[in-house]
């Protein structure tokens, strides 16, 4: 595991712009694009046939060590981590951005000689590139990395990780490798539907226990989460889609933004307690409004690099508590979580996560959908640091049990259970 302090245990949850991290950052990839063709190729592919920008794939690139001072006059600091002897690694603390390896030699000027994007399995990627090269690092180790065959002096690479934040190859342990695929098998086969919903709560809760066990926390995480995305898409049209089109340049999801599950008040506590044992920190607490009637804490995972939004329902008079560790009792009304829950099951259970954001060219990615038949909703957020939407939602079909179950509470009217059967 990581030893590296959680962001919110380096500073307050005062997130800023980072507009001249990102901008420095920018220049050293756009001036390597402009000095290897194969990276300068896929850059375009990317935009034209998935919507994504290249800057948001890059895992880290190298630069010399004369650089330092100019990272950290943008925010950039060292990280405590694994790495190759005369490195020195630096992330940003407060931002979502490419890691940076300092090490003698690791730039001419301003070009860096080595940078990596980040890919969710490398066999994927080198097969849709019609890539001929070795791959260092055993299959389910923490690091693995390929070469891309260019004739640039500037080395063009893809990595994979699974719960590991480090530069340095393991060795190819047997015991290690069945852990990952017992691991994997359990995550995808685990059952979600029980008579009743804490028994479904005390399986998951005890299945992680022995995915830790296997692997470790870090590991166990990142296979969850590969398996809820795998569960999301299933029900999911847009998000199939979407996946197909970064499929079929074998990138699969690593530009994800943050998961976000929605949760029952019952089983609230129960989610943060899953959370918590994978090693996400709590960092902020949302309200949306007392129109609105839910609240959200936000995790992160560190070493994973993983954000959950986690929704519920909230009474006015608990906005001011800590709704993360407190069990919530049940409330006289269901708002918009609640009710979602209530039809569909819990995202932990029956239902999957809510939605899955990525990081996008916004405006070309929604033309993109469009023409393939999927619209996009009105942005709840338009300014110029942060634009989100969502895709026009798919109509699930609802158990008439969990109907009638609201109705037997009069959590919801005759002409409401009748609307929600029919959809």
């Amino acid at each position: 595991m990581n030893p590296q302090p959680a962001p919110q245990e380096l500073h307050p949850f005062d997130w800023p712009l980072a507009y001249e991290a990102e901008s420095l950052l920018r220049r050293f990839v756009l001036s390597f694009l402009e000095h290897n063709r194969f990276a300068g190729r896929l850059s375009a592919a990317m935009l034209h046939r998935s919507g994504t920008d290249f800057y948001e794939w890059v895992d880290h690139f190298t630069l010399d060590t004369a650089h330092a001072t100019a990272l950290r006059a943008v925010g950039l600091v060292p990280e405590t981590v694994t790495a190759p002897a005369n490195t020195e690694v630096y992330y940003h603390p407060r931002a979502m951005m490419p890691r940076v390896l300092l090490q003698p030699g690791g730039s001419l000027s301003m070009i860096p000689a080595n940078l990596a994007i980040r890919v969710e399995s490398l066999e994927d990627f080198l097969a849709k590139q019609n890539l001929s090269t070795d791959i260092h690092g055993p299959f389910g180790s923490g690091l693995r990395q390929a070469l891309v065959p260019d004739v640039s002096d500037h080395c063009f690479l893809a990595v994979e990780r699974l719960g590991d934040r480090g530069f340095i190859f393991q060795p190819a342990i047997p015991q290690r490798v069945e852990a990952v695929k017992k691991v994997r098998e359990l995550w995808r086969t685990r059952k979600r539907d029980f008579a009743d919903d804490a028994e479904g709560v005390a399986h998951v809760l005890d299945l992680q226990k022995d995915t830790i066990y296997l692997a470790d926390p870090d590991v166990a995480c990142d296979l969850f989460f590969a398996e809820e995305r795998s569960y999301w898409e299933s029900r999911n049209r847009a998000g199939r889609l979407q996946k197909r089109r970064q499929d079929a340049l074998g990138l699969g999801w690593s530009n994800h933004d943050h998961h976000t599950f929605r949760s029952s008040r019952r089983f609230f506590a129960d989610l943060m307690t899953f959370l918590l044992q994978f090693g996400f920190k709590k960092r902020e607490r949302y309200y949306a409004g007392a129109e609105a009637g839910w609240g959200a804490q936000i995790l992160e995972h560190f070493t994973t690099g993983i954000t959950v939004f986690a929704d519920v329902d909230l009474m006015p008079q608990e906005t001011e508590i800590d709704f993360s560790i407190e069990r919530l009792p049940d409330a006289p009304r269901l708002s918009t979580v609640g009710l979602w829950c209530a039809l569909h099951g819990d995202s932990l259970l029956q239902a999957g996560m809510h939605h899955l954001e990525a990081r996008f060219d916004f405006s070309l990615l929604r033309d993109q959908l469009a023409t393939e038949g999927v619209r996009s909703m009105k942005p709840f957020s338009d300014f110029a640091f942060l634009k989100q939407a969502f895709t026009e939602g798919e109509r699930w079909q609802v158990n008439p049990e969990r109907v009638k179950a609201l109705l037997a509470k009069r959590l919801v009217t005759e002409e409401q259970a009748d609307v929600f059967i029919k959809t």
